[in-house]
């Protein structure tokens, strides 16, 4: 690997996902931004402008009146970036697909041709969904539990990345003066019968530039930890502070190294930031307090606060009384370890249910707020403290997003932390990763 570079990533909320249920009043975001593609591709080329690694598509698939904004009307991710990559060039595509209610087949040759659309810049955000209400829009009576769902998603990336390699990168000969179009000999069946799917393969579709598609992994449980050491090759997180981001940092690597045998360094760790830009500290300060007041409100809080509980409907409750513990249940086949934490936090502090919501959208200084300087020296510090390798920034407020890029953007190049020009074609590239060799390539070197 070469010199070490910060990566960013850029990551739309539309009309406003969670925390940000009121964005949409921002007179510069079009009411229908979720679904406006023109919305999406003037984002997309801003970050790619500012030379960022990618621009990262969230998803999920089950909604309530409650959802955020963003949730209850939005594009799916994979038809999206298919259509970005066609108005950009050299920005990476990455968008959340699941493991639990997806065709393995159908999915990996989906992500193969947005890879092969986008000349090699796909990229896939492995989940296995926490929304348990989405397993009702499949025809499944009630959703996985733990054990089942990250069985299920270590088995199916390790089965996209056989479908990847079905044919390997000079099977198709295509000599006119021949006749011969394939070498069939580098046409490979894959015949896999494992614990959760069967699939016979070949996939029918050539490698990128990039190999396969780049995979990232966003679980924080110890289950979440353990895929993304084993498979991740871009890990999305949060932390608070330094120390916090250290601490996964270091506990994800050793885990890659020690526990899978994996090269530390091909894991990409970018936890998610809110960045608020000013023309001096205080400036950006009074704006971030004035978003965070603006942009979630109590009676949104009060609605999305039962997201991770399986959406549950908390407004059924006193909010003055105890805060009402027994609602951990419902979270048990959803986001249980945030649940979890969530009703633990309340119950050791007395709160009432009012109390626990405020806690949701209390005013938290993002520590990367302040003047285009100061945001600069906060990113830097982190990076070189091994808190990260890079961020994914939230692109709220297209005008905050602007001056990061440029403002902000121009400082860490003159650093030399960040790239003044994309070097690479492919998201492989930008984030330092290597390309995977074809596995029956290999083996034919070798044997």
């Amino acid at each position: 690997m070469g010199t070490r570079q910060m990566h960013l990533g850029a990551v739309p909320y539309g009309t406003g996902g969670p925390g940000s249920h009121t964005l949409w009043l921002d007179p510069e975001i079009p009411g229908d931004a979720s679904v406006n593609i023109d919305w999406f591709v003037e984002m997309a080329q801003l970050a790619e402008r500012g030379k960022f690694d990618l621009v990262f598509i969230v998803d999920s698939q089950f909604i309530t009146p409650f959802s955020p904004p963003h949730y209850l009307n939005r594009l799916e991710p994979l038809t999206l970036l298919s259509a970005l990559a066609t108005q950009t060039s050299r920005i990476g595509l990455v968008g959340t697909a699941t493991t639990s209610f997806n065709s393995p087949f159908n999915l990996v040759r989906r992500f193969g041709s947005l890879d092969l659309i986008s000349k090699g810049r796909a990229g896939w955000n492995v989940v296995t969904t926490g929304d348990a209400g989405t397993a009702g829009n499949y025809g499944l009576d009630e959703h996985y539990d733990y054990d089942t769902r990250y069985g299920r998603a270590q088995e199916y990336v390790e089965l996209a990345r056989a479908l990847w390699d079905s044919y390997e990168d000079d099977a198709f000969v295509r000599d006119r003066e021949t006749g011969q179009f394939l070498d069939a000999s580098k046409q490979h069946v894959l015949d896999h019968e494992g614990t959760y799917f069967s699939v016979r393969g070949p996939l029918n579709m050539v490698r990128s530039a990039q190999g396969h598609p780049v995979v990232f992994q966003a679980g924080d449980s110890d289950q979440g930890r353990d895929l993304g050491a084993s498979v991740g090759e871009g890990i999305f997180t949060f932390a608070p502070d330094i120390p916090s981001g250290q601490a996964f940092y270091d506990d994800i690597k050793t885990r890659a190294r020690d526990k899978f045998g994996r090269n530390p360094d091909h894991l990409v760790v970018m936890p998610g930031i809110k960045v608020v830009v000013g023309d001096t500290d205080e400036d950006a300060r009074e704006i971030e307090a004035a978003n965070n007041d603006r942009d979630h409100t109590f009676g949104a809080a009060l609605r999305e606060f039962g997201r991770p509980f399986g959406w549950h409907d908390f407004t059924q409750y006193d909010l003055d009384a105890p805060f009402p513990a027994e609602a951990l249940v419902h979270g048990e086949r959803s986001f249980y370890t945030q649940a979890k934490a969530v009703t633990q936090r309340a119950v050791d502090n007395g709160w009432s249910l009012r109390q626990a919501v405020e806690t949701t959208r209390a005013f938290r200084k993002s520590e990367f707020v302040g003047s285009p300087t100061t945001v600069a020296d906060k990113l830097v510090e982190w990076w070189e403290a091994r808190a990260c390798d890079g961020f994914n920034i939230g692109l709220d407020h297209p005008a905050n997003f602007r001056r990061i890029v440029d403002e902000v953007v121009p400082i860490l190049q003159e650093r030399g932390v960040f790239r003044a020009a994309y070097d690479s074609t492919h998201l492989r590239g930008h984030l330092g990763l290597p390309v995977p060799e074809n596995r029956h390539t290999a083996a034919r070197r070798v044997g």
